[in-house]
């Protein structure tokens, strides 16, 4: 059978790095996981718990396809606490992870052929998921030298859309207020949709992140995977403005019917699980110290310093022409694993590499040892 031009999207290659790292795993090898960007810990001990409590007596079908009430009104309560924003819970329509928020806002607001704006380097999955759907990604180049920042004079005034990610993803970038609103600016004086990615809100190393909704953006998505340490349970949500409710809601319940119910359950008590989120997020600020410190240390010293998420994204165009069989090489002969550039930036990811530091810090420290021990057997910076 033939199969559509639809279908023909490009290999998310950090999970084929993973698979590659499982084999290992299996055939006894010790890994060291920097390529994925989850958080190793569990979902929030009290969200487990609160779920084993319901498993009892709860039958746990569909959900409307809006989502619990009590936790659409539960994230209205986050952006009242962490932002001073008071939304109407009726805007907010829980999603089977971000993913599939990101599905249901692009089939909402773009027809075929409609040009999307993304970052690059940026989340590979939006150029992908818009070419399935029929529309056309348009990468808008950013820099080390001005922080990974996309700024209005980078953006086409032709475009139909645009997302935004801050924190981003893999560069860890945080754009602030006037950044955002400057950017929001462009959009509104060009006709284009303007979408912001905020699923890595909560891991911030100085200041917190804005969110768009503050600025007043009417498509917003989040997820419980990073933060909220839920990437398995496939939890998000997104925020619509109030004429798009019904809109969404018409597309979840035939794309979707609803997300997980358990993870539902799940989700509205890891809202209340702050405290056990902020020991997580310490963990990771001593993870981004060791890599800012011993990176460099191993070779890999030409990066942006990163604002949140959780994710250093270096350049390696001294080391080679080639991340994708450079990262396979450290993989193969340290056992670390880490994410070729290519899933990121298409044009210029063959100079580059992420490394994730969601792991323990343990894990971290002999990753690093690894990494520095490879380094220093390698020719003199010789491409590869």
């Amino acid at each position: 059978m033939k199969t559509s031009r639809r279908s023909s999207v490009d290999p998310f290659i950090v999970m084929d790095v993973a698979q590659q790292a499982a084999r290992m795993e299996a055939d006894g090898r010790h890994v060291i996981h920097m390529e994925i960007g989850q958080p190793a810990t569990p979902a929030p001990q009290g969200a487990r718990a609160a779920l084993s409590r319901q498993l009892d007596g709860d039958p746990l079908g569909y959900t409307v396809a809006l989502g619990l009430p009590a936790l659409r009104q539960g994230i209205a309560d986050l952006y009242r606490r962490w932002y001073g924003v008071d939304l109407d819970p009726a805007r907010i329509i829980v999603t089977s992870g971000s993913s599939g928020a990101f599905l249901l806002t692009f089939t909402a607001l773009f027809d075929t052929g409609a040009r999307v704006g993304v970052a690059a380097p940026g989340y590979p999955s939006y150029r992908q998921i818009l070419k399935a759907l029929g529309l056309t990604p348009v990468d808008i180049p950013t820099d080390a030298a001005h922080g990974h920042h996309m700024r209005p004079e980078d953006v086409p005034s032709d475009l139909d859309g645009l997302i935004v990610a801050s924190p981003g993803n893999p560069t860890g970038t945080i754009l602030d207020g006037p950044h955002l609103n400057a950017l929001m600016d462009h959009c509104d004086a060009h006709d284009i949709a303007f979408i912001s990615d905020e699923i890595y809100h909560g891991l911030h190393y100085g200041d917190r992140a804005i969110s768009a909704l503050e600025l007043g953006a009417p498509y917003v998505i989040n997820s419980f995977s990073k933060y909220f340490s839920m990437t398995g349970w496939r939890v998000g949500w997104m925020v619509v403005p109030e004429d798009h409710v019904r809109t969404v809601e018409r597309l979840a319940q035939n794309m979707f019917i609803c997300a997980p119910h358990v993870s539902q359950v799940a989700a509205l008590t890891a809202l209340e699980c702050e405290a056990e989120m902020e020991d997580n997020r310490a963990v990771y600020a001593a993870n981004r110290k060791l890599l800012l410190e011993g990176l460099p240390k191993a070779g890999f010293d030409r990066f942006a310093p990163p604002d949140g998420a959780f994710y250093i994204y270096a350049d390696v165009s001294h080391l080679t022409d080639d991340s994708r069989a450079f990262a396979a090489q450290i993989l193969s002969e340290t056992g670390v694993a880490v994410t070729p550039g290519l899933d990121f930036d298409p044009a210029r990811g063959h100079h580059t590499l992420r490394f994730s530091y969601a792991g323990a810090t343990s894990d971290m420290a002999l990753g690093l040892e690894r990494l520095a021990d490879f380094m220093a057997r390698q020719p003199v910076l010789a491409k590869m």
